[in-house]
């Protein structure tokens, strides 16, 4: 019995096929994604979507679509389906769909009469190939297969119009043909594991229309080439591989390459199972470096987001070693104390305050777990000093200590915190000053660093810096903490202080070295808990508030202005169990329960498998923004593994 079901009845509707998208990686930046009925709705979708590094670093989908019909007795029928204008959807391929699997890679079962065949599709680990299996299950006539492919070559943030400037000749390969439309690009190779019959038809497919760029407000009609299709036969109990690559491979080692890579994957057979295949999707792991993608299918590398979903990709399912990787590279973008803002996208700012401070975070959770000082203060105490005088001294965009021992950060139109949407240039919340949890977060990495010290015997440091903390401790209180509200304020600059009800005071709440004492934490979480959790994540302003927006729609101005405005974010779920177990202890699993078990109903939803980037403030809480986002995931297996911990303490 499969853990993630799906209503075989509802199949072959659209409006439950279409809202529930699939998605693969390589590990290595390249990805496979469309929706459950095989019709592609963004214009990130697509069966081969690469980064192409000669080209211009990012993503490109080469091969947007595979058409597959069923031939017998001369009669044609078309498994694909694209949307066309009017809300015409042709071929109408869905309507043969007759089973849906992801056990453990995806598996779309197909009926048409006697003929049941299946189709399982995955791209090879870091390498930039699509593999599909074909299997004709049943059939009572002579059956041959045909395939169209509709391809694409742009750039996954624009669209393609028909136009001459593409080249459409074609070159045989072996048992397939390669192509490639626009200098600059590599060649798309189209293979099979047995002989196959290519018939040239080229042709432009005009009017492809993607709905959710539509409702996004982005442009969303496009044309895309057809060279022609390819024809063989194929016998009852048979299986055929398709391949599409950016190099030419041996047609014999399809099948044995593709049972391979299945054993690679992690069942999805439970909640955990899921997210932890999903958690293997966000690693980009090349030229030595090891990097996470914040999410699919959009986003690059994030470094704020890479640090606080590190522990909970790694550490949390016992990855000691990609952990330690993902750290040594994130050293070595660091710059005069601060980390950019995209990790190795050239032209990118140093504009992230609290990364810095993250990065405490991530190695003080990759320390409890090893449990060697020497090792951290050896290999982390060099960038982790660097980065505490570079805030001590100052660094750029104002990020600077002040005299009561807090940080403060402020930069004419920039938004220097994880809040960082903007509209026509200008941050919507742009919290200049002291964050609170930026000031949390540094009391903690203050705190950390004297202890690693202080077990090695770093007196030069431990003279520095060793009566900061109390001083910090003391300031934070008497700055953020009040106690009518009973809650803590989001910054302060200057004499402005905005007690704005925001998730960022659960940090302090939740850090392993906090400036508050259990009595204030415990009010924190009580206020969040009221205000501002959702079965989804917390919401980034309290419904209370005038400027609480509920729903996240509309084009991207109006979207910008309501992702912080109240916005839930499951990236928050972590740290408000962290804190409330460590509160309420075992009295608190029965509710802790209750809410990570709610996201499971999440793995048939949206994007099969896997936590969204965030999720509309307002009841049904619809998912938006990326289908598959690390810290998303990250929080939820590092709040498993939290209530775990609680657990196995209450049995002892």
């Amino acid at each position: 019995m499969s853990y993630l079901k799906f209503d075989k009845n509802q199949l072959v509707n659209l409006e439950y096929s279409l809202q529930r998208e699939v998605l693969r990686s390589n590990r290595a930046g390249s990805y496979i994604s469309t929706t459950l009925s095989g019709c592609n709705t963004r214009k990130y979708h697509g069966l081969l979507v690469c980064p192409l590094e000669e080209l211009d670093g990012e993503k490109h989908v080469l091969l947007s679509s595979l058409d597959e019909s069923v031939i017998q007795h001369g009669a044609s029928f078309n498994l694909g389906i694209h949307k066309f204008d009017g809300d015409h959807y042709e071929p109408k391929g869905h309507k043969y769909i007759r089973d849906f699997s992801v056990d453990v890679i995806p598996r779309t079962t197909y009926r048409v009469g006697g003929v049941v065949l299946s189709k399982e599709r995955m791209l090879v680990e870091k390498e930039q190939q699509l593999l599909i299996k074909y299997t004709l299950e049943d059939a009572h006539s002579p059956t041959i297969l045909r395939f169209r492919p509709f391809l694409a070559f742009r750039s996954v943030h624009e669209l393609i119009k028909a136009n001459l400037y593409a080249n459409t000749r074609y070159t045989e390969i072996e048992n397939g043909i390669k192509i490639r439309l626009y200098d600059g690009y590599p060649f798309l190779h189209m293979q099979f594991s047995k002989e196959v019959e290519f018939i040239p038809a080229p042709e432009w497919q005009y009017g492809i229309e993607y709905p959710k760029e539509q409702n996004r407000g982005y442009e969303y009609k496009e044309d895309l080439f057809v060279p022609g299709y390819f024809e063989l036969p194929i016998k009852k109990g048979e299986t055929i591989i398709f391949s599409a690559s950016t190099s030419e491979s041996a047609p014999k080692s399809f099948k044995q390459k593709f049972t391979k890579e299945v054993k690679k994957r992690i069942p999805r057979d439970t909640f955990l199972g899921s997210l932890t295949n999903s958690s293997q999707q966000f690693f980009v792991r090349k030229d030595h470096q090891t990097n996470i993608m914040a999410g699919f299918p959009w986003y690059g590398a994030i470094e704020r987001q890479t640090l606080v979903a590190l522990p909970g990709l790694t550490l949390d399912l016992n990855d000691w070693e990609t952990c330690e990787n993902v750290l040594d590279t994130q050293v070595q973008y660091l710059k005069d104390g601060l980390f950019p803002k995209f990790p190795g996208k050239p032209g990118t700012f140093y504009d992230s305050i609290d990364a810095p401070l993250w990065f405490f975070w991530s190695v003080q959770q990759y320390y409890r777990q090893i449990k060697d000082s020497k090792k951290i203060w050896d290999k982390y105490g060099p960038p982790m000093k660097s980065i505490l005088s570079a805030y001590k001294k100052g660094t750029d965009f104002n990020i600077h200590m002040a005299d009561n021992g807090l940080i403060y950060g402020k930069a004419e139109n920039v938004a220097l915190t994880w809040m960082d949407s903007y509209i026509a240039g200008k941050p919507v919340v742009q919290r200049g000053g002291m964050p609170v949890e930026v000031n949390a977060l540094w009391y903690n990495a203050l705190c950390l660093s004297l202890e690693l010290a202080e077990a090695e015997k770093d007196k030069a440091f431990l003279k520095e810096w060793k009566n900061l903390p109390a001083l910090v401790a003391k300031s934070f209180t008497e700055l953020f903490w009040s106690d009518t509200r009973g809650y803590l304020a989001d910054c302060v600059d200057g004499e402005v202080t905005d007690w704005s009800i925001r998730p960022n005071m659960v940090i302090a709440a939740a850090l392993e070295f906090s400036p508050l004492d259990r009595e204030k934490q415990k009010e924190i979480l009580s206020t969040v808990k009221r205000e501002l959790l959702t079965p989804r994540g917390l919401r980034t302003l309290s419904p209370r508030d005038p400027r609480y927006q509920g729903v996240c729609q509309g084009n991207i101005e109006e979207r910008e202005l309501t992702i912080h405005q109240g916005t839930a974010w499951p990236w928050f779920i972590s740290f408000f169990v962290e804190g409330y177990l460590r509160i309420h202890s075992r009295g608190g699993l029965p509710f802790i329960k209750k809410i990570i078990e709610g996201f499971e109903e999440e793995m048939t939803e949206h994007c099969i498998g896997t936590i969204s980037e965030m999720y509309n403030g307002n009841p049904p809480h619809r998912a938006k923004g990326a289908i598959s986002q690390a810290w998303s995931v990250a929080a939820l297996i590092r709040a498993s593994k939290l209530m775990a911990n609680c657990e196995e303490l209450k049995s002892v």
